[in-house]
């Protein structure tokens, strides 16, 4: 059907859920209603993301269902023994995320699927926590992260708790796209399913099995102890999902000095005064610098709405704060893991961290000062997941220390198989009670560790390309840069080129081997200073990101490198 006819048969329909039903008869530009209508919302490794509303492009309880149908479809086809294991669901505090999850736990049902599912909102984390505490097959958790309030998603995880593997993920995907008629998903009775031990509710017990698995993250329990005790610091578990759960975690480790930002820590769909709760962006750290400022706090950490990724804002000389990077923040917290367990005597001779292509070197070259491998992995913690899993059954010789991309996420622990926020808020504290116990601030930390290994500066660029010609022109873009690859970038050769999707790496000289990573459509590009540059489109967006890292000897040098190399890359790219 075109999608005029697929609107008519939505519009046509008298028992549409009624919030629907009114947004679809308030639907007037023939632009809106065609990019809610034109195609189905795209399901990846990720699951899905996108706008709530009425349409097959939309987040709703249809498509939700949907999505659902095709895991209960998937795992009809392998047997009773799996569907037994059964799927736990978590949700954040999203507008419509308790629905989205409890719809999905009754079409589970009707298949006569196994369901756990959280009491209230929890960190997506705690939901990955979950499928491997109780042993499950897939997990889903309702989220769409740090977008806007008009957004919500659907992650889909595998056995294992990391995000589904792509063989599972495609199988699935089959499956939703064979179903003729989403209005017709049967749903099961949720009392019924309590009733009969379909479903189980999780709460504390979960809670309290993670944070016993949470004590682990702590390196120095004695000086989170003896630090923790004064050391000042505002937490902002931005609307409220990773309060909680953090609040407790902090407290377990010895920090009982902080203040939470209290306006900020309401679970509130709306996100009232934040167009973006993202804690990598200034604004998500407003309130908390005011508050801050007020309690003179050494150091401001944000989680972001579903309590997986991380921001901090560090007090400078001056009295004002900086936000730090996600690649800045991850290298801090390696350097003093790996410091931490040098002196206890405790660092593996195998130790291995673990980083995705697009984030920063300077990680990369702290690990080498302690003879740690770092590993390089695709954009998507579900590789870093997989790493874990390939040192824990032997196939590599490697003990994990730490993960992380540039995109403010970061795991400890492996008892969680994505990023955590609330692993990562613990470990922050300490290393900020760290560097307080030598008279220093994180951001002095940070001013150090430039010192020592050079001066490194990292962007990212995401280009949106919405609506009907959205993926044409993402699509376009890819294969100018593959086709038309530029020689050089601001004056600097192009030394290596990676393509990931041909699995090939190639010289200025033309020589070419194998990159032995899996395929992925990335272009990276290395320089003859040893900047590097990656494109990729988002994998849960409509857009197309760019990534820059680079360094010098100064901090003022390698600024300007990063404008220059902005600027010829986006030249290339509006030729």
């Amino acid at each position: 059907m075109s999608w005029k006819d697929t609107y008519q048969v939505w519009k046509a329909r008298t028992d549409l859920e009624p919030t629907l039903k009114q947004k679809l008869a308030a639907m007037t530009d023939e632009q809106e209603i065609e990019d809610a209508f034109y195609g189905p919302l795209s399901f990846g490794t990720a699951g899905m993301r996108g706008l709530m509303g009425p349409g097959i492009n939309r987040m709703n309880v249809y498509t939700v269902r949907q999505a659902t149908e095709g895991l209960a479809t998937l795992m009809d086809s392998l047997g009773e023994a799996v569907k037994q294991r059964g799927v736990a669901i978590g949700y954040d505090s999203r507008h419509n995320s308790y629905r989205f999850a409890h719809d999905s736990a009754r079409v589970l049902g009707a298949h006569g699927i196994k369901v756990y599912i959280y009491d209230n909102v929890r960190p997506t984390p705690e939901l990955s926590f979950a499928v491997r505490q109780m042993g499950t097959y897939a997990g889903i958790m309702i989220t769409a992260s740090h977008n806007p309030k008009e957004y919500n998603g659907y992650k889909i995880y595998g056995e294992d708790g990391g995000q589904m593997p792509p063989k599972e993920s495609d199988m699935m995907t089959g499956y939703i796209r064979k179903i003729s008629d989403l209005f017709d998903i049967q749903l099961a009775d949720e009392q019924e399913m309590l009733n009969n031990g379909l479903e189980t509710i999780m709460g504390e017990d979960v809670d309290h099995a993670y944070l016993q698995l949470a004590k682990e993250v702590t390196v120095n329990p004695e000086l989170a102890k003896r630090y923790g005790k004064d050391m000042k610091f505002v937490f902002t578990p931005l609307c409220g999902t990773g309060r909680m759960l953090g609040e407790r975690a902090l407290r377990q480790a010895g920090f009982t000095n902080f203040t939470i930002e209290p306006t900020e820590a309401q679970p509130n769909g709306d996100f009232p005064g934040l167009e973006h709760p993202n804690p990598e962006f200034p604004e998500a750290f407003v309130r908390s610098i005011a508050l801050g400022k007020k309690i003179d706090a050494d150091v401001l950490i944000a989680t972001d709405p579903d309590a997986d990724r991380l921001g901090c804002a560090v007090r400078q000389p001056d009295g004002e704060y900086q936000l730090l990077t996600g690649n800045q923040i991850a290298t801090i917290m390696l350097a003093y893991i790996l410091e931490a367990r040098k002196q206890a005597g405790t660092l593996p001779k195998n130790a291995a961290a673990v980083k995705s292509i697009v984030s920063t070197n300077f990680a990369a070259k702290v690990a080498a000062s302690y003879g740690v491998a770092m590993i390089n992995v695709l954009t998507g913690f579900k590789w870093i997941a997989d790493q874990i899993h390939q040192y824990e059954s032997g196939q590599a010789d490697h003990t994990f220390m730490f993960g992380f991309e540039e995109s403010y996420g970061y795991l400890i622990k492996p008892f969680v198989r994505d990023k955590d926020a609330i692993q990562s808020l613990t470990l922050l504290a300490e290393v900020a009670a760290y560097y307080r116990s030598r008279d220093m601030t994180l951001y002095d930390g940070l001013q150090e560790l430039f010192q020592k290994y050079g001066y490194f500066r990292e962007k990212t660029i995401a280009n949106t390309y919405a609506g009907v010609d959205g993926p044409a022109k993402i699509q376009s873009l890819m294969k100018k840069f593959r086709e038309e690859a530029p020689a050089d970038f601001a004056g600097h050769q192009v030394v290596v080129t990676e393509d990931f999707a041909k699995g090939t790496k190639t010289t200025a000289d033309g020589q070419v081997s194998e990159l032995g990573i899996p395929e992925s459509n990335v272009l990276r590009y290395v320089l003859d200073d040893e900047t590097w540059i990656a494109i990729r489109p988002s994998g849960t967006e409509p857009k197309l990101k760019y990534y820059i890292g680079t360094s010098a000897d100064s901090l003022d040098k390698a600024n300007a490198k990063l404008a220059d190399f902005e600027k010829a890359l986006q030249a290339f790219a509006e030729e």
